[in-house]
């Protein structure tokens, strides 16, 4: 057989690849992790009873900014971590650079008060469940995202876990602004980090079962 029959016989059938495939697919999970997040937080824990009052407040946007600044750089990263051969490059300054923001703004705060009342403001409330309540809210999401991921050819494969964990928690964890009652500074630098950082850890310890292909 000639080159140019064999070349013939192996493009018949061929048809041009949808490069707006992945798009589609990864709006459709990333609909699942707000409608998800959103619907469990109603159902299981509820929506604070002031989130109308509150949410006119600007530390109620301050609160929202850590999460949502952490999806979208997440978000970035994910793109990038999905396909093999691209560079995250300077991608993963945007993952840390709202936890060390979040973190400055902690001990500035902290510096502010006295020794006797700073503990009240890590602690808060709630911080016994809020971190695994953003892990429990970050499983629709998860599982999403990791289908994504696995449809196209991830090569680092605990990296590609992890940051479908972090996308997943920074959904979860905006939906859960909805619930929480805290509006301290330190108390969201370490417990929605915290929570965060689980899902992350999580993606990172299954990404290479999951996502082998």
């Amino acid at each position: 057989m000639k080159t140019d029959d064999l070349i013939s016989l192996l493009a018949t059938g061929i048809e041009p690849i949808d490069r707006r495939q992945f798009a589609r697919r990864l709006s459709l999970a990333m609909l699942v992790a707000v409608v998800g997040a959103c619907l469990l937080t109603v159902v299981v824990f509820g929506v604070r009873a002031d989130i109308v009052a509150v949410a006119t407040t600007p530390l109620f946007w301050a609160k929202l900014a850590l999460p949502a600044t952490l999806l979208v750089a997440a978000l970035l990263v994910f793109i990038r971590l999905a396909r093999p051969g691209l560079d995250v490059g300077v991608r993963w300054g945007g993952i840390a650079m709202p936890v060390l923001g979040v973190w400055a703004a902690t001990l500035l705060v902290l510096s502010g008060v006295p020794e006797d009342q700073q503990l009240g403001l890590i602690f808060g409330r709630t911080w016994r469940t809020c971190p695994f309540n953003i892990v429990l809210l970050s499983i629709p999401g998860f599982f999403a995202l990791l289908r994504v991921m696995r449809e196209l050819a991830p090569t680092r494969l605990r990296l590609a876990g992890g940051v479908a964990g972090l996308l997943a928690s920074s959904t979860a964890t905006l939906a859960y602004c909805l619930h929480c009652p805290e509006m301290e500074v330190p108390f969201w630098g370490v417990w929605y980090v915290l929570g965060m950082a689980i899902a992350t850890l999580i993606g990172v310890l299954l990404g290479p079962r999951w996502l082998r292909w």
